[in-house]
């Protein structure tokens, strides 16, 4: 009998092909398995993580520890920057005891150094004095001598190199003169005025304060700016709601209106009557006064359940949904679409997802300090790297969800001169209250964040700048702002630490069409809020034409017009100039028939959740 007949060789045979049999058979549960087993220790690492945040305030101490080791071996092996660094101490030495000197003998000798522009710690006359002026004087000099220890340290990664800068500049601001009430001339003339009694009033509002914070209340003073009645008060209704937006439909304020309305697309990261504050300020109502059908995008405020929240979501039950319901009320019109901030840069993703699928609902785009390349994002980019988006990933995953205060925290941390020591001591050491206006009680309302849309927005755009080289995806082909033919209006502001108009000023290399640049006196709130007959109110503004040559960031500033006033105007008569001539009548409120009816009364309900 042959080998292959053999019954002593069948056995073995039907034994292998049950064996593979078997094999086939268990593939997908021995995946399923090893799925669930990198899924547990993953959790392992996140759970470690997330429990890490709780102590470090959501910072990753990796993140720093790299920077810091970084910046040590380049400097250990940097000969050249240590001798410059000891040169430059000794200088320094000298010409602040040469002003010590000249001081004690002409107590008006000019400084030595000034504060850097925006430091008002020692504006005042006290600090002229001594001994208070040598005070300001050692410390600033110090201050530019970590400056120069923590730059230009050959070798040194860039990001690195501005973290280390940052962690140095918030050990020293926590040194300064100004933060001690021994050192302080204005604490100690109020202490001798004051009996004493501004440390008592001082503990009492640390006292309040502090119970507010544990409490989970606002500020004091925010019960003063109530949405509704002292903001967010321009007449309306929310005519559509889902899970994540509410859209409401301003009133309209005169007999006839712009045909073609105006959407606008605020932050999800804060509520939206920034846009929409008391009625001197409110862009919302200017439009409306001004003749304009307004929508405006009310964000929900996500929860734990929201945790699988994605940048689509966002997109499609935002911006997307608001679009259909004004094509219900509003059809066969054209819109003019709004974005600030976060709401921009999602505008301007959904205007290019909408590009590239040939819908032409948008009759213009405005951005309002949006960013659309990440390149160059400014200081927040500080808290952005793989280690830290690991360290926030993991605590986001634990709760589902960013909380407020962690953001709060990190934007604190920016302007921590102006937002945090400036506040302890005038309302701790020298017993005062800074008034409440309605800007700083909208900054103390603020929202979360769902764990998986955040992550995917600080990855796919602050990382990997997704958008700005055409490779961010909607649903399957890319969102690319080369795409986006309407016309444009975008504006930067000056101080703004969230979105550099550097960074923002970046679309002219995204865009070619016709595109009006913007840039405006303040910061990322205070710009955008710059109402006609606002003091002090400024801004530069330049049109660039299609196929116009690429002027940088300076050649823009020395060739753009300088005005006095408000931007608004600016922008109210670009709308008007790309609106059709012939007003018309307002639109009905909502579409009942085709589901967009009145719910109620603006500002709706999203606006209240805590």
């Amino acid at each position: 009998m042959s080998a292959q007949t053999s019954p002593r060789n069948k056995a073995p045979a039907r034994s292998q092909t049950q064996l593979r049999k078997t094999s086939k058979n268990a593939v997908i549960p021995r995946a399923i398995d090893e799925s669930v087993s990198s899924e547990a220790y993953r959790a392992i690492d996140q759970m470690r993580e997330a429990l890490s945040a709780h102590l470090t305030g959501g910072l990753s101490p990796a993140s720093l520890a790299l920077a810091l080791i970084d910046w040590n071996i380049h400097l250990a092996a940097a000969p050249g920057k240590r001798l410059e660094l000891i040169d430059k101490a000794i200088r320094k030495s000298a010409r602040l005891s040469t002003y010590l000197a000249a001081a004690a003998v002409d107590p008006e000798t000019p400084p030595c150094i000034e504060p850097l522009p925006g430091d008002y710690r020692f504006k005042a006359q006290a600090w002229s004095q001594q001994p208070f002026s040598s005070f300001a004087q050692s410390f600033l000099l110090a201050q530019q001598w970590w400056h120069n220890a923590t730059h230009e340290v050959p070798g040194v990664t860039p990001h690195h190199e501005d973290v280390v800068s940052f962690t140095a500049r918030q050990m020293l601001d926590m040194l300064s003169p100004s933060n001690n009430p021994l050192t302080n001339p204005e604490v100690l003339a109020r202490t001798l005025e004051a009996g004493g009694t501004n440390f008592v009033k001082g503990f009492q509002n640390w006292l309040e304060d502090a119970a507010r914070t544990l409490s989970g209340r606002p500020p004091v003073g925010t019960e003063n700016f109530t949405p509704g009645e002292e903001v967010a008060a321009t007449p309306g209704k929310v005519i559509y709601r889902n899970h994540l937006i509410e859209l409401i439909q301003y009133e309209p304020a005169t007999d006839k209106v712009l045909a073609e309305p105006v959407l606008i697309v605020p932050a999800w990261i804060m509520k939206y009557y920034i846009l929409d504050l008391s009625p001197h300020n409110s862009l919302v109502r200017y439009l409306v006064e001004k003749g304009h059908t307004v929508f405006c995008i009310s964000w929900r405020n996500p929860t734990a359940d929201d945790r699988n929240l994605t940048m689509d979501d966002y997109r499609k039950l935002g911006v997307m949904a608001a679009l259909d319901a004004i094509n219900a009320i509003v059809p066969d019109r054209k819109i003019h679409a709004t974005g600030y901030c976060l709401g921009g840069t999602l505008l301007s993703i959904a205007a290019a997802a909408m590009a590239q699928r040939n819908d032409d609902r948008l009759a213009s785009l405005t951005l309002f300090a949006a960013q659309t390349d990440f390149a160059e994002p400014g200081e927040l980019a500080l808290f952005i790297d793989h280690s830290q988006l690991h360290f926030l990933e993991s605590m986001m995953w634990n709760r589902g969800y960013l909380s407020s205060d962690q953001m709060a925290g990190a934007f604190q941390l920016l302007r921590s001169n102006d937002l945090i020591w400036s506040r302890i001591v005038r309302d701790y050491m020298l017993g005062e209250r800074t008034t409440m206006n309605d800007l700083m009680a909208w900054n103390a309302d603020p929202t979360r964040m769902p764990y998986k849309m955040h992550a995917e927005y600080l990855k796919r755009l602050y990382l990997d700048n997704e958008l700005a080289t055409a490779r961010f995806m909607v649903e399957g082909r890319p969102a690319a702002m080369q795409n986006v033919r309407v016309p444009m209006f975008v504006v930067g502001t000056e101080r703004d630490h969230v979105a550099p108009w550097q960074s923002v000023y970046k679309i002219h290399q995204l865009t070619d069409g016709d595109l009006v640049f913007v840039l405006t006196s303040g910061g990322h709130n205070a710009g955008i809020v710059s109402e006609p007959g606002h003091k002090g109110r400024r801004y530069r503004i330049a049109e660039r034409r299609q196929h116009d040559p690429y002027l940088d960031p300076q050649e823009w500033v020395e060739a753009a017009s300088a005005k006095d006033g408000s931007w608004w105007l600016e922008w109210s008569d670009w709308l008007l100039e790309r609106s059709t001539k012939e007003r018309v009548a307002p639109p009905s409120t909502g579409a009942a028939e085709k589901g967009y009816a009145p719910l109620e009364d603006a500002p709706g309900t999203y606006v209240f959740q805590r």
